[in-house]
């Protein structure tokens, strides 16, 4: 059964003229980044994390300072993303687009993997750990555009942008913090426009990020065909409600590589 999902999951891309990848902490958890909800998952074994991280907005507001003395004396739970690597399923969509296949990838995930991997068209729906935001002006900072170590020495947190002299804070989105408006704008049009969606790797009960798979729907029931592919371990919500067409049930790391061979095959001129 999964062969004959990927077959038509191949067939679908290679017919497509939009297709976009929505993935989440799935991709991820293959290249050794735990989740957060999971079984074993960081806020699973240690509830008081999580309280931590529904305060951590809040903390920005009002001690913008303080918040920053927090991020930079404390580590991530995540681990050093910096040395996580793409699996091969960033590397799948990596190739997809570079095929002309996926034009956009939309991430829940905000380890850059996706960028190191090689696609070039990445929406950061939660922001990127390795990018700064201004609150005020949304201008986005790479990391080491700013001393941050020698602004806490020299007593001078939090940074400021210097477009506008607003507060800059990581791009990572936290709790109760809205998503940017550039990014759900673009996540919107992104979805407007795409006539297939892969959906990888997520849970889909994170909203507004489990919208946009509603959104293709709603679109699709009013006689604007369009196809939503799932490749998850396990069903969701996704899958119970009928939202997408069809799961192939499994690793992204095997579906993804798998689905990219059977496209080349397709593409291949018989002997």
């Amino acid at each position: 059964m999964t062969t004959e999902l990927i077959r038509q999951a191949a067939a679908d891309l290679a017919c497509s003229g939009y297709a976009i990848a929505l993935t989440g902490a799935g991709i991820s958890t293959e290249s050794g980044i735990p989740d957060f909800r999971g079984p074993s998952g960081l806020w699973t074994k240690n509830p008081a994390e999580e309280r931590k991280a529904y305060e951590r907005y809040e903390k920005f507001l009002t001690d913008p300072g303080g918040y920053w003395e927090d991020r930079l004396n404390a580590p991530t739970p995540l681990g050093d993303l910096g040395k996580m690597k793409p699996n091969q399923g960033h590397e799948a969509l990596a190739e997809l687009e570079r095929m002309g296949i996926v034009k956009t990838v939309i991430t829940q995930n905000i380890d850059n993997l996706h960028q190191r991997a090689g696609s070039r068209h990445v929406l950061d729906f939660h922001g990127n750990a390795f990018r700064l935001r201004c609150a005020s002006c949304g201008r986005r900072y790479e990391l080491p555009e700013f001393d941050l170590e020698g602004l806490r020495r020299d007593r001078r947190l939090p940074p400021l942008c210097g477009a506008c002299g607003g507060i800059v804070k990581l791009d990572v989105v936290h709790f109760r913090e809205p998503i940017p408006a550039d990014v759900i704008e673009q996540s919107l049009t992104e979805t407007e426009k795409c006539d297939v969606m892969l959906v990888c790797g997520t849970s889909a009960v994170v909203y507004p990020f489990a919208s946009l798979p509603e959104t293709v729907r709603e679109q699709a029931a009013n006689s604007r065909g369009k196809v939503i592919i799932e490749i998850n371990a396990e069903p969701t919500p996704l899958t119970q409600r009928r939202i997408s067409d069809y799961l192939i049930q499994g690793k992204t790391g095997q579906i993804l590589p798998a689905i990219v061979a059977e496209i080349r095959r397709m593409e291949s001129p018989a002997l």
